[in-house]
C-alpha cells in the first residue's frame, strides 16, 4: 500500500511561521510535523510515500519521497490536489493524510485492514481538543453524522448544535482504485471553478448525496491534532506533555 501527504498549501493562517517554510515543516516538539506523519506511516509499515508540493516545494525535495506537483496550489484546493497524484490512485489502494496533523499509526493501520472501498477516521473524542483550541467548540468543529451501520452519513456542514456532530473528520482517510474512478465520475460533471474550490469534506459529501458508494468511518481514540494556527501549536505542545 502507497501513502500520499498532500503538502502543497501555504498555510496563511500560520502567518509568520509559514513566511519562509511550508506549513509542513513547521515545528511540533522541535520536530517537523511532517516528520510526524512519515514516522507514523512507516510504523504501519508504509514505505512508498509521496508528497503533493506546492508552495515551497524546494524545500520538501531532501526528504527522498516521490513528488507529485500541484502547479496551481494557490488557486486551487484540496482535490485538485490529490487530482495530481492520480497515477498511483489509480494503481493500488493509498492512505491519503493531511500534512498538518500528526497521530499514531494505529490510525493508518485500521485504514488498512478495512475491507471498505473508501473509509476514514474521525476523532470520537474531538470535543476536548476542540474546547481548547477554540473555547466554543461550535465555532470551527463541522458536522459528522454516522448511520447505524457505522457509515458516513453527513459531513462537513456548519453544526447548529453538540448532537449534529458523532466525531471529527481528521484528514486521514484511503481511497481505492475504484473509490478514485467514482470520484472521477462525480468530478468530470462539474464545471472547473466548482472543481477548483472542492475541499476534502465537500468532495465526500456529494458522494454521500450520490448514495453510490458507503463511505466507512473508523473511530480513532489515540494522540492526534491539526494545526491550523500557531494558537495549535501551544495547545498540542501542552497536551502531548501532559499539562
Amino acid at each position: 500500500m502507497k501513502a500520499i501527504i498532500l503538502a502543497a498549501g501555504r498555510g496563511s493562517r500560520m502567518k509568520d511561521l509559514t513566511e519562509a517554510c511550508p506549513k509542513c515543516l513547521v515545528k511540533l516538539r522541535g520536530r517537523p510535523l511532517l516528520a510526524w506523519q512519515l514516522e507514523a506511516l512507516r510504523q504501519a509499515g508504509i514505505n512508498d510515500i509521496a508528497l503533493v508540493t506546492g508552495y515551497k516545494r524546494e524545500m520538501l525535495a531532501g526528504f527522498g519521497l516521490t513528488e507529485f506537483h500541484n502547479p496551481r496550489w494557490h488557486q486551487t484546493q484540496m482535490l485538485a490536489s490529490l487530482a495530481c497524484a492520480e497515477p498511483w490512485l489509480l494503481q493500488e489502494p493509498c492512505i491519503v493524510s493531511y500534512s498538518d496533523i500528526f497521530y499514531e499509526h494505529a490510525g493508518v493501520e485500521s485504514l488498512m485492514q478495512t475491507p471498505a472501498e473508501l473509509a476514514v477516521t474521525y476523532d470520537l473524542n474531538w470535543l476536548a481538543q476542540w474546547t481548547q483550541r477554540f473555547g466554543d467548540p461550535l465555532l470551527d468543529a463541522e458536522t459528522f453524522r454516522l448511520h447505524a451501520d457505522g457509515t458516513l452519513a453527513e459531513i462537513g456542514n456548519k453544526p447548529q448544535a453538540l448532537n449534529q456532530i458523532e466525531g471529527q473528520y481528521m484528514g486521514l482517510l484511503r481511497f481505492t482504485p475504484p473509490a478514485w474512478q467514482r470520484v472521477n465520475s462525480l468530478v468530470e460533471k462539474l464545471p472547473p471553478p466548482e472543481r477548483d474550490r472542492l475541499h476534502m469534506t465537500g468532495l465526500l459529501q456529494k458522494l454521500i448525496e450520490q448514495g453510490q458508494m458507503p463511505i466507512a468511518a473508523i473511530p480513532y481514540l489515540q494522540a492526534w491534532g491539526e494545526v491550523d494556527t500557531e494558537q495549535d501549536l501551544i495547545v498540542h505542545e501542552n497536551i502531548l506533555s501532559g499539562k
